[in-house]
């Protein structure tokens, strides 16, 4: 997710539309056949999912919570179109995602287990892989934001995040955590040591939205983007000799 080091092959589903916005792509984009699976520090294969899958929701609440994956059905289901923006510079478009609204089940499962006077800043969105993603509370209770549970008509594979993942259309794709199995409430912005977080140029940004181009915290996007490009150039051309 963070930046792309491939692992599986891409599919596309027949006749899928395109959904970027304006009917073009962001800046520094390309468009790609399918969607390919990008891995997170080496995690393949795909984690493995427990018998009852959970989210764990902690931090700056009253009580821990826990949800079972099927408390989501008494969610209001939402099914949506959009695309997949890897920050190496690739995006899968039309792709069709379904399960809840975060800003749902934000507002009808933590907000009320919030202590009176809490502001809530961040979240960390936890995934069985290890990975994580820090968000911004407004950018989580976005419209189209998902806890995603179907992809193209079908359960999520392990390839694309299952048993769920986070959805945020607007972010790079290392802010849709996979495999979520916990998230944390935070008053403050939490600091999080990724596994490339050594490596200066590949650092991530804390926004990662996608039409302003935020990929790196500090260099501009004339010094970041040309080698971000060429990771994924990179990434993309070993999943397609994968799948040969």
């Amino acid at each position: 997710m963070l930046l792309a080091v491939g692992v599986l092959h891409a599919r596309r589903a027949p006749g899928r539309p395109a959904s970027s916005r304006r009917g073009t792509l962001p800046p520094g984009q390309r468009l790609v056949d399918g969607f390919p699976r990008f891995g997170t520090h080496g995690s393949n294969p795909p984690p493995v999912v427990p018998p009852t899958p959970t989210i764990d929701v902690t931090g700056a609440i009253q009580t821990p919570l826990t949800v079972a994956l099927t408390d989501l059905d008494d969610l209001p289901p939402v099914d949506q179109v959009s695309d997949f923006h890897c920050v190496a510079g690739w995006s899968a478009t039309g792709l069709r995602w379904e399960g809840v609204s975060f800003a749902t089940f934000y507002g009808s499962l933590i907000e009320p287990r919030l202590a009176p006077g809490t502001t809530v800043t961040h979240l960390v969105f936890r995934g069985l892989d290890g990975f994580a993603s820090v968000v911004q509370l407004e950018d989580a209770l976005a419209a189209d934001v998902l806890i995603a549970t179907r992809l193209d008509g079908q359960p999520l594979s392990g390839a694309h995040g299952a048993p769920v993942r986070l959805v945020s259309p607007a972010q790079y794709g290392y802010i849709n955590t996979k495999h979520l199995c916990a998230i944390e409430v935070h008053s403050s912005e939490p600091r999080l040591e990724h596994p490339l977080s050594r490596f200066q140029l590949i650092a991530s940004h804390p926004r990662a939205r996608v039409w302003m181009e935020e990929r790196h915290p500090t260099y501009p996007i004339a010094v970041i983007g040309p080698i971000y490009r060429a990771v994924g150039r990179v990434g993309l051309w070993l999943i397609a000799r994968r799948a040969r």
